[in-house]
């Protein structure tokens, strides 16, 4: 039973660290992991359209619609149709947009990539075998995920409000994951 014991406690420390992260990074920024995700990849490719934005992101172009409504409706982008092909939109940062980038905590996924490429193949491909495997067991691999590391629905607000107000059980959570 210990066994078990220990893969359920891996399990739990990674959906409270993504969940704390998410939190975290919606706390100092007011924004979610994949608006994040977005604004950056929109400085890294400038220029960039809806199409080209949703593949890099893995998302679909409806969802990235979605995030860049929420990120428009803030002054952090803007949208212009493209000059050579009218069917395009391009999407831009605004100066704000530039400014929350700069300030904002690196979300989760990047510190997870940077330490998974330092990996043997070897060590990729049996986390990547374990992982598919634990989501079959536990009856999840016909769930649609994108590869994101956050909580809840992608297209979601931020959960700023929520964060005002912790509860006692969010802020000693949030100690926990900060402190170590």
């Amino acid at each position: 039973m210990d066994s078990i014991d220990d893969v359920l406690v891996a399990l739990r420390r990674v959906i409270r660290a993504t969940d704390l992260h998410s939190k975290h990074l919606a706390k100092t920024t007011g924004l979610t992991t994949p608006q994040i995700l977005l604004l950056q990849t929109i400085r890294d490719k400038s220029d960039v359209t809806i199409g080209e934005l949703a593949n890099d992101v893995s998302l679909s172009q409806a969802t990235v619609t979605t995030i860049l409504d929420r990120l428009e409706k803030r002054e952090l982008v803007y949208r212009e149709r493209s000059n050579e092909d009218k069917r395009k939109v391009h999407a831009h940062l605004t100066d704000a947009g530039v400014r929350i980038l700069k300030d904002a905590p690196v979300p989760l996924q990047e510190h997870f990539t940077r330490q998974f490429t330092e990996l043997q193949q070897w060590e990729q491909t049996m986390i990547i075998a374990s992982l598919q495997r634990v989501a079959h067991m536990m009856d999840a691999q016909h769930i649609d995920a994108a590869p994101v590391l956050d909580i809840g629905s992608i297209d979601r607000q931020s959960t700023e409000v929520e964060l005002d107000h912790p509860t006692p059980d969010q802020q000693h959570k949030s100690r926990d994951f900060y402190s170590n």
